[in-house]
């Protein structure tokens, strides 16, 4: 089985560097980690390996998720994240449905940046496609783009 066997994608070009399209992802994810008119909240971002991931969701009639709770398996500022929710903090084992990865790649003068769900069989991803994969990380993506680009035409 190759590892692209279970994953759901999305990518795009952003008009900003590494850097910038980093900071937005760690220090704006509650602008753009849900679509909109959804909201996120972080409860915990502890980037290092081991340390908790957690996000809590909340529609706008008044419905809730998760929290997701996870723990970061890899984290290489600039360039890689890697969250898990097979794990809780402490490594406490919990029902896993994703290992997502985050990357940041120099593309010309911007970034290329790739944000992959990897399911554990073929029956979660299909679940996933089902929940609204697309086009609900399709909206996330642009609304990461958007913050990454104001953000790096401020700078």
């Amino acid at each position: 089985m190759s590892s692209a066997e279970h994953e759901l994608s999305v990518t795009c070009h952003i008009a900003a560097p590494r850097e910038i399209c980093w900071k937005v992802w760690v220090d704006l994810k509650e602008e753009w980690f849900c679509p909109k008119p959804w909201r996120a909240e972080v409860i915990e971002q502890d980037l290092r390996p081991g340390g908790r991931s957690a996000v809590q969701m909340f529609g706008p009639n008044g419905e809730e998720t998760g929290p997701m709770e996870g723990v970061f398996l890899e984290v290489v500022p600039n360039e890689l994240a890697v969250t898990t929710d097979a794990y809780a903090s402490g490594w406490i084992p919990q029902t896993a449905f994703i290992t997502g990865l985050w990357r940041f790649e120099d593309e010309g003068e911007g970034t290329r940046f790739t944000a992959t769900a990897r399911h554990w069989d073929a029956e979660a991803k299909a679940r996933h496609e089902e929940m609204g994969f697309h086009p609900g990380w399709d909206q996330m993506m642009e609304q990461f783009k958007a913050l990454c680009e104001t953000s790096a035409a401020s700078a």
